[in-house]
């Protein structure tokens, strides 16, 4: 028998509260449980007057949502991030391939898929997608980090350099025009870390949406509860 999702307290808590929706105290009032499997929950559920495809929508759900990995920042600029999702199963070889499909669309590139064993792993650039054993169970993992940052750094080195040709030309007795050197210089620097801080905040957004919708997306492809095996 595959090893099923098993739900800790606080994660029993957030589904039936999904299942309750805007029953106010019926959560509070069940009993402390831990470590319950689909059907264990749908058992509580039933003897709380929720049927079983209620509990089995709010499990989707909170699965579907995921967690965000925390962004990674510099100089306060989003510019690495991911999120994790808990999977029922492991895909199977027909399941990977359907996710590796949608991958692609949401993302816009056909990327590489590599197995090894029990992992799996898509990558795009610097975006990744792994599928995970875990204690107790599978995970989604999702990955990117911007190429943005290469954006301020050569910009940053522009602006370097032209600051000093400019100190060298303040130490001629009669530079002319050639300060248009290293205002050149300054405008190509300052363009460059300008366009690129002002995409970060845009793209982070816009790569955390993809990366819910994949997480829903996974979760609903592999359904629940897992198949068992022989």
């Amino acid at each position: 028998m595959s090893k099923e999702r098993r739900y800790q307290d606080h994660e029993i808590k957030q589904i039936l509260d999904l299942a309750i929706g805007q029953e106010d105290g019926l959560a509070q009032s069940l009993p402390a449980v831990d470590g319950l499997t689909l059907v264990d929950l749908q058992e509580v559920g039933r003897g709380v007057g929720l049927p079983p495809d209620r509990i089995t929508q709010a499990v989707a759900a909170f699965e579907g949502r995921g967690e965000p990995v925390p962004r990674g920042t510099t100089l306060g600029l989003p510019t690495s991030l991911g999120r994790v999702v808990a999977l029922p199963r492991s895909p199977s070889d027909r399941e990977w391939e359907l996710l590796i499909a949608e991958l692609r669309t949401t993302f816009g590139g056909k990327g590489e898929a590599t197995s090894h064993g029990g992992l799996r792993e898509w990558s795009h650039g610097a975006l990744h997608a792994f599928i995970e054993p875990t204690e107790t169970g599978y995970r989604l993992r999702l990955a990117d980090s911007s190429g943005a940052v290469g954006g301020i750094v050569l910009g940053g080195f522009f602006l370097a350099f032209a600051l000093m040709i400019f100190v060298v030309l303040l130490g001629k007795d009669d530079p002319g025009f050639r300060f248009a050197v290293p205002a050149f210089f300054s405008l190509i620097g300052g363009s460059l870390v300008t366009g690129s801080a002002l995409s970060l905040p845009k793209w982070a957004r816009e790569q955390e949406r993809r990366m819910e919708h994949i997480s829903k997306h996974a979760v609903s492809l592999l359904g629940l509860p897992g198949p068992r095996d022989a």
